[in-house]
């Protein structure tokens, strides 16, 4: 159909929104609620147009178009509107911007700059101020700072079927908060931070854990090993100001080296790790009848959901630990003999693009490195230790690069240090949804029927579509596989189990959209054509490597001959397998 927008003709498809068709005509109408396919709830106020015969503005993300409709989108009562809308905002938000967490990205701060609101003009009608919840482990709320747009309930109860944020009370009491306000760390939140993605503002933020990291970068005697998953080096380069998507591998090793760090380490070895084991257990099970399907066990997010909602399938899950548990209990045990390190100097720290690798990495059980050396050190309770003990964002590692005056754009490329940094193209593929299963396959193959796969590129399992389903022909045995991104289609998934309908053998679960590189610590913003840039890159850096099975890498093999012995042996079970618990909060 056609309409006018700025008073120019525009060809647009029925059903579409005036803020699309305006978008399609090459204008953006400014919006602080609206969030493609999540959240439509047209509360700011901040999107009104006018529309030539309507008696008052119409809101451009809920409005549809029809034949002939006129639509002015900067008209002077529009603008005027769309101001007076902000600035009530404005009257009860915080005035701290220069140390806010989100200064430079946030939207309601370029959006005041945008419409040229330079004053304050009115008075501050909330009197009493909202407590921050600092609760969690991974995220903080500060009610201050929200803006009431409703992206963040939408996105946990649509999204993610969690649930664990609502809005409560009315009028000037009215705020987003949790059952019985009892903070996030109180509540069956899982910890996945698409809420502080999809934030405007920084009403929710990861707890930062900076500072703390570089205190440690400056104490004497301490043995700081940094490791970085694999969608930070798609992600880290959009946060220094590179193009989406940018691989910067090479860059982001060089960086961490100028920060200070005494080992750069890649998280990518210990996925290879993971899926030797993983792969053994698999067919462990498929040999044994063991409990089927068996369910990857790497994003916490997704475990934690689980542990809440789903317990009574415990049992389906990996006992595998995540590569970044993994990483850290090899790193305290087979590294520091090595070196000949005591592992109470040794700190690990791990890079990631997801908030809920904080609450993982002080989860009580993933302390298997502590508990190798308590009898041959003769160790206390007093000098327990985790295996991983501080984990930053992506966004987190970009603040700390430009505290340090890092030109990160200008930065040679430098390899991770070995032995725990060589790794395969299958570890590299974890940071796409679908790339668990992929390298999963690739080594399963071979360990099943005694030979390489014709390709090792199982290109079935790959992509961002929520779920995705493949029929594996493992030398005549067919196995169906399913990959699934978000909570939500994790349920669907689980509620296929519970009910005794499920054709599956193998699953793999990813708590945010597109995987990892889709994580909640991942580069504001993020959006469906963000991450597809990004697991592009992914997949590019897979091509290129010499090694793409995890089990040919030489240092995992060369780890099990010295140290572990075995794949599903006894130091592997005390070390790189977890076990599972239903959860309250």
């Amino acid at each position: 159909m056609e309409v006018r927008i700025n008073n120019q003709s525009v060809q647009v498809s029925e059903g579409m929104t005036i803020m699309e068709a305006c978008r399609l005509a090459g204008i953006k109408v400014p919006s602080l609620c609206y969030l493609k396919d999540v959240s439509q709830h047209a509360s700011c106020g901040v999107c009104v147009v006018e529309v030539k015969g309507a008696r008052s503005l119409m809101r451009a993300c809920i409005t549809h178009v029809s034949e002939g409709m006129e639509i002015l989108t900067h008209s002077p009562r529009a603008e005027e509107a769309r101001k007076m809308n902000l600035e009530l905002l404005l009257a009860n938000h915080p005035q701290e911007c220069l140390t806010c967490d989100r200064n430079g990205s946030c939207e309601l701060q370029q959006l005041t700059f945008a419409l040229g609101i330079s004053e304050q003009r009115f008075v501050r009608t909330r009197l009493t101020p909202f407590a921050k919840d600092e609760s969690s482990l991974s995220l903080v709320r500060d009610p201050e700072k929200c803006i009431l747009c409703g992206r963040c309930v939408a996105v946990c109860t649509h999204l993610q079927q969690v649930r664990a944020i609502e809005f409560t009370g009315r009028g000037l009491k009215t705020k987003v908060s949790t059952f019985l306000d009892k903070g996030l760390g109180e509540v069956a939140c899982t910890n996945c931070g698409q809420c502080a993605l999809v934030c405007p503002t920084g009403a929710i933020t990861e707890k930062s854990e900076v500072a703390a990291v570089r205190a440690l970068l400056q104490q004497p005697g301490k043995v700081v090993l940094v490791q970085t998953a694999p969608a930070v080096r798609v992600g880290i380069g959009e946060a220094m100001g590179m193009p989406y998507g940018s691989l910067v591998t090479g860059q982001m090793v060089a960086g961490l080296r100028r920060l200070g760090f005494t080992k750069v380490f890649d998280t990518n070895f210990a996925a290879d790790l993971t899926i030797v084991e993983e792969g053994n257990e698999l067919l462990r099970r498929l040999q044994t009848g063991g409990i089927l399907p068996m369910i990857t066990s790497c994003s916490p997010g997704w475990i934690k959901f689980i542990e809440h909602f789903y317990p009574e399938q415990l049992g389906h899950l990996s006992t595998c630990k995540s590569p970044q548990q993994m990483f850290g209990a090899v790193a305290k045990t087979y590294y520091a003999e090595q070196m000949g390190l005591d592992p109470r100097d040794i700190v690990v720290v791990s890079v990631m693009p997801c908030t809920a690798k904080k609450y993982e990495a002080r989860r009580p059980e993933m302390d298997g490195a502590f508990q190798y050396w308590k009898e041959r050190l003769q160790l206390n309770e007093d000098e327990h230790f985790p295996d991983v003990d501080y984990a930053l964002t992506t966004r987190e590692l970009a603040r700390m690069f430009r505290a340090a005056g890092i030109d990160f754009t200008h930065l040679p490329e430098e390899p991770f240090d070995n032995p725990l940094g060589e790794s395969t193209g299958a570890a590299v593929i974890f940071g796409s949804s679908g790339g668990v299963m992929e390298a999963a396959l690739r080594t399963a193959y071979e360990l099943y029927t005694g030979k390489k796969p014709d390709s090792l590129d199982f290109r079935s399992v790959r992509g961002l579509q929520g779920i995705r389903e493949a029929d594996i022909n493992l030398n005549g045995t067919t196995i169906s596989v399913a990959v699934a991104n978000t909570l939500k289609n994790a349920a669907l998934l689980l509620d296929q189990i519970k009910n005794g309908t499920s054709p599956y053998t193998f699953i793999e679960v990813m708590t945010c959209p597109g995987g990892c590189l889709g994580g909640g610590g991942q580069p504001i913003p993020t959006n469906a054509e963000i991450r597809e840039k990004r697991a592009a890159s992914i997949y590019l850096e897979d091509a290129h490597k010499p090694i793409r099975q995890s089990h040919e890498n030489p240092e995992i093999i060369k780890l099990y001959k010295e140290f572990l012995k075995e794949p599903l042996g006894e130091r592997s079970h005390h070390l790189l397998h977890t076990s599972y618990q239903q959860r309250v909060c």
